[in-house]
């Protein structure tokens, strides 16, 4: 799977659907994201404030579409460490240069997700 899914790792945004935990039905945003190997990195500016973590805590099971693709996923908080840092990099390093704000305290202060993906949805 990791072939078919680095030509995606260029796309501007994917599309995260998670569970709300109260009302049980799909909820799909837009989120900046970087690509390493089969596991997607993600950086919550709110932290677990956000929603989407939140429903990532109840259920963890998501699906995740780039481009025209969406695959099934599994989400994962990161504690800090050395995957942590990989994806503050990497996220970090996608898009520095593509904003025009200073993305470096977002990059420090963010909560790292790292999404798992399993499998294409045909």
């Amino acid at each position: 799977m990791q072939e078919e899914v680095q030509h995606l790792a260029g796309e501007d945004f994917c599309y995260l659907t998670t569970t709300g935990r109260r009302s049980g039905k799909a909820h799909t945003i837009e989120i900046w994201f970087a690509l390493n190997d089969t596991t997607l990195y993600l950086l919550s500016g709110g932290r677990d404030r956000a929603d989407w973590v939140k429903n990532i805590h109840q259920q963890p099971a998501v699906q995740v579409r780039l481009g025209p693709t969406t695959y099934m996923g599994r989400a994962r908080i990161l504690a800090r460490g050395t995957e942590d840092e990989l994806a503050r990099q990497i996220v970090f390093a996608k898009y520095a240069a593509r904003s025009t704000d200073d993305l470096t305290e977002w990059s420090r202060a963010s909560l790292a997700v790292a999404i798992d993906l399993l499998n294409e949805v045909k």
